[in-house]
Order: structure tokens, then C-alpha cells, then sequence
């Protein structure tokens, strides 16, 4: 099955570049380049695309608001480029609905794994590197943030399924959460898709989101505690 891509940033030499190292792949078709994201919205309603790769700071729309706009309106899944791994809206990005963050100075061979990774349904960071960021971007948007999810939505969950995300939360992986609650790594998936079900999430970085934002972590809680 050949994965449909749409690439947009306003730079058109990284623009042309990432579409020309994704294209020439045989199980990847991009379907289109713009520059800017309101282009990106039209053409991922317009072409039903896979992936999306929207540089976050873009003329006309930027890449938030236009991820914002494709996770609400679509089923592409979007990853996000930036100069900087400390971009200020990183957080921000992920809450709109992004699986996940690329350099743009990505080796080739990372990024097409990366496209092929989010249009499989996972998320593009480990579990660990999405818990620090997101650990991070709470504590600076404090709990203003947090507020909007409260922790009353976590009573869908079981409370194993709670377990779970408690996990996710802390970065693990489905073996060392399997480890956690002595269960196979079977269950385990079983219990995060109910998890990303039950709570409307479409990916382990929002499971990571939920759990800081709904009080379940508390940020700055390290990782293993």
C-alpha cells in the first residue's frame, strides 16, 4: 500500500528536498507541496493524503493552526518540522494533534522511517522523549492547561487500563509496561488501544498529554516513579 504525503513549508529548497527523498521511495507517493498551511489544509481535504509534514512556522496559517485543522477535519496524521529541538511550541503543536517532531536537518534515512512510522498509526518520539517534552511544555503552561482535562474523564478507564496510562505516561514501552503489571505484551497493546479509545486519543504522545494533563502525573515527576 503506498503511503500518500503531502510536504509544506515555506522554504522551498527544504521543501522540494524532503518531497524528492520521500517520492523516490517505492512505497511513498507525495501527493503535493505548498507553502503555507492554509495551502496544506485544501490540499489534505482535497487529496485524502496519509501523512502531513508542516513546518510549524509558515505564512498565511501556521503549522499548528493547520495540524489544529487537519486532526479535526481528516484522518492524515501530521508531523511537525522545526529549525530547533527546544521550539517554544512543541507543546502546543502535540495538543493540536501532531504524532510527532522532525529536525529539518533529519537524515534521510530517519525521515522516511518517521513517515512510515505515523502513517502505521504510531507516534514519530519514543515514549521517553515524549514524556520529557511534554513534562516540559506543562510546566510552562502551567495549570491552565492541565485544567482542561479533568481527572474525572479517567473513570471510562478500567483499572488496569488506568495502570496503563499511568505507564504511557511515564515513558514506557509495551515490554517494560508488560514487565509493570505481569502481563504479556499482547495484553498490553490490547490495553492501550482501549485506553486510546476510550479517552479519544489517537496516539501514545496524546496518552502522554492526558496523563500530565488530567493530574494522573504530576509534572516533574521523573521517569520510573
Amino acid at each position: 500500500m503506498t503511503i500518500r504525503v503531502v510536504v509544506a513549508d515555506d522554504q522551498e529548497l527544504v521543501r522540494s528536498g524532503f518531497a524528492m527523498i520521500l517520492d523516490v521511495q517505492e512505497d511513498i507517493e507525495v501527493v503535493a507541496e505548498v507553502g503555507d498551511g492554509a495551502a496544506a489544509v485544501e490540499a489534505v481535504a482535497r487529496l485524502a493524503p496519509d501523512v502531513a509534514l508542516l513546518d510549524i512556522r509558515m505564512p498565511v496559517l501556521d503549522g499548528i493552526e493547520a495540524c489544529r485543522a487537519i486532526s479535526a477535519g481528516s484522518a492524515c496524521r501530521t508531523v511537525m518540522l522545526t529549525t530547533f529541538d527546544s521550539d517554544e511550541y512543541v507543546y502546543e503543536a502535540l495538543h493540536a494533534g501532531a504524532s510527532g517532531f522532525l529536525l529539518k536537518d533529519v537524515r534521510r534515512d530517519d525521515l522516511v522511517h518517521a513517515v512510515r512510522v505515523v502513517a502505521a498509526g504510531e507516534s514519530l518520539l519514543a515514549p521517553s522523549v515524549a514524556r520529557r517534552l511534554i513534562e516540559e511544555y506543562t510546566a510552562v503552561t502551567g495549570a491552565a492547561a492541565r485544567s482542561e482535562l479533568p481527572a474525572g474523564r479517567l473513570e471510562v478507564l478500567t483499572a488496569r487500563e488506568r495502570e496503563t496510562l499511568l505507564h504511557l505516561g511515564r515513558g514506557l514501552s509495551n515490554a517494560e509496561i508488560a514487565a509493570e503489571l505481569v502481563v504479556s505484551e499482547h495484553t498490553v497493546k490490547s490495553h492501550v488501544g482501549n485506553v486510546l479509545a476510550k479517552l479519544g486519543l489517537r496516539d501514545r504522545i496524546q496518552a502522554v498529554i492526558c496523563a500530565y494533563e488530567t493530574g494522573l502525573i504530576a509534572a516533574g515527576t521523573p521517569s520510573g516513579e
